[in-house]
């Protein structure tokens, strides 16, 4: 039996994101300013792991962000070179031949001077300023279990070797090795699987609405030249998205005659024939849209899940030995579509309180980490999220009465008639086909309708997200019975996996002996967007983080 290294650190963060290395960032300079006042408070260790093979790989967002808290992390740094500052916004209600765009823009959807850029290359520019900081990084460096030890979270259990920033081993970190630390902060972004466990084990949610999850799908896209103004948001409603599905699509454009284009679709649909992927590629046929991108390339895909469940879906914040920020804490403001700037805001907040915990040495570090949910409800992050706390229960029953339900909140911050307003279940909206009169989407009947110039199928796209798994590795994509999927789901849902999943992962296929149907699982597709196991009916797909950083490789997404 092999021996488990163990590594310590002081302070732990699991996730290379905006959240995760914003709280390493601060954490640092925080420490810096602490010590030349007391000389004698030793140096604390800031070590982030990251599943991906590269710090960014895997981040993928829209995104318009707001750059105020990343200003604050980093004073007197310019932003980055690929940021765009927004020029101008439109909101356009979408029919299947016209866009029709609206006089009138809610202050909370106003752009103007935010920031269009790259979450990708972002989190590859904050991975080198953490270095500079003296922040530990280490990527392809899973995080599979929390250890928890009397009820107090004492570190990680790691599942594979890690990698350095620029993908070269690590020779202080060998494969399995638990990762020890005195506090833990868990950056993971949405659904993450240590969060899970930790819900699991330690009920952070007990008491609160379940989080319900929308699915980004997003390309990146060289047009050509003079089809797109970069700094230039628009925002769309209404088509290929019928009144029952909650989301919209957005168009960005970006320097360089680049621009990203997108569609968010809520998993809380209730047909499981919808097909978000097609449903997709349905947008980008639009004139609006393909007027952009007709005679263009693609330069890259990727796919996420976004925790929509908002401030009442907020889980306990802290415990004995850990912290949660960013979309791990469920931190999204869905009204205004940004994440971003609470991700950052959140990881300074839990900064400035781990490093409280950490240099007292007076015994009462957990007891310091509940001044944490107090700074986030005194923060910016509940104010804005107080704002939007019924703006995603309002489309629960359709788009009119969303669309209505929310020009009430807007008048009355956030309450409307009634507040709380009953949340949606999420995946258990979706109803089996002999409760449907009909099915009321078409997408899966005109998904092999693509023309390859604007619209793709699955592999292509695929092609352009650089995901690459492992082959000999163990899967990461674990169904706990099989045999639901080729009966039961089969003819109650018709499989609704061939069609959530927007990388293929999912197929059900006969055998050739007995003709008796059975599932494959192409995990090597995977682009971790975690949607199987947010909508599977029955619950019996878990995600786990695979080995080796595989996964999408992103690139300016």
């Amino acid at each position: 039996m092999s021996v488990r290294e163990t590594l310590e650190t002081d302070l732990l963060v699991v996730g290379g994101g905006p959240a995760g290395l914003a709280t390493a960032i601060h954490f640092r300079r925080c420490l810096a300013e602490l010590r030349q006042r007391r000389p004698e408070l030793p140096d604390l260790s800031v070590t982030v792991i990251e599943k991906a093979r590269e710090f960014g790989a895997h981040c993928v967002s829209g995104a318009v962000v707001d750059v105020e808290p990343l200003v604050r992390l980093l004073p007197g740094r310019e932003l980055p070179g690929f940021a765009v500052p927004c020029t101008g916004e439109q909101i356009a209600w979408l029919t299947q031949t016209r866009a029709v765009v609206s006089p009138w823009m809610p202050r909370y959807l106003r752009q103007r001077g935010l920031q269009i850029l790259s979450v990708n290359r972002l989190v590859r520019w904050l991975a080198e300023a953490a270095e500079v900081e003296g922040v530990q990084l280490a990527a392809g460096f899973a995080a599979t279990a929390p250890l928890i030890e009397d009820g107090r979270v004492m570190g990680v259990r790691t599942g594979d070797s890690g990698l350095d920033r620029q993908g070269r081993p690590k020779p202080s970190f060998q494969a399995g090795a638990d990762v020890r630390a005195r506090v833990t902060v868990v950056a993971e972004g949405a659904r993450g699987s240590l969060l899970r466990q930790l819900d699991d084990a330690l009920h952070l949610s007990a008491g609160r609405p379940a989080p319900v999850y929308a699915l980004g799908l997003k390309e990146l896209w060289q047009v050509k030249r003079g089809r797109a103004q970069a700094g230039q948001v628009l925002h769309t409603l209404g088509y290929p998205l019928d009144g029952s599905v909650y989301g919209g699509g957005f168009l960005y454009g970006h320097a360089g005659d680049q621009v990203s284009v997108g569609l968010v679709v809520g998993l809380d649909y209730q047909d499981p024939r919808l097909d978000p992927y097609v449903l997709f590629q349905r947008f980008k046929s639009h004139p609006r849209i393909r007027k952009v991108l007709e005679g263009g390339r693609i330069l890259g895909y990727g796919a996420r899940a976004l925790n929509e469940g908002g401030w009442y879906s907020v889980p306990k914040l802290w415990g004995n030995g850990f912290l949660l920020v960013g979309e791990s804490a469920g931190f999204l403001d869905t009204r205004r579509l940004k994440g971003v700037h609470l991700a950052i805001e959140s990881g300074m907040l839990a900064a400035e309180t781990a490093l409280e915990a950490l240099s007292q040495g007076d015994g009462r570090g957990d007891e310091r980490l509940a001044a944490y949910a107090d700074r986030v409800a005194s923060s910016r992050i509940r104010q804005d999220l107080w704002q939007a706390r019924n703006a995603r229960q309002a489309f629960r029953s359709g788009r009119v009465l969303g669309l209505a339900q929310t020009a009430l909140q807007a008048l009355s911050r956030g309450r409307g008639l009634v507040d709380p307003l009953a949340p949606s279940r999420g995946h258990a909206e979706m109803r089996p086909l002999n409760q449907l009169e009909q099915p009321r989407d078409a997408a899966s009947r005109v998904a092999g309708q693509m023309d390859r110039q604007v619209t793709f199928d699955r592999a292509t796209a695929l092609a352009a997200s650089g995901t690459n798994h492992e082959e000999d590795q163990p899967p990461h994509l674990v169904v706990a019975d099989p045999e639901v999927c080729a009966g039961r789901c089969r003819a109650e849902y018709d499989n609704p996996c061939q069609r959530f999943c927007p990388a293929g992962v999912y197929e059900i296929v006969a055998e050739h002996e007995a003709g008796k149907p059975r599932l494959l699982i192409h995990a090597s597709n995977c682009l971790h967007c975690k949607t199987c196991e947010i909508m599977d009916p029955y619950q019996i797909i878990t995600w786990v983080p695979p080995e080796a950083g595989g996964g999408p490789s992103y690139e300016a997404l």
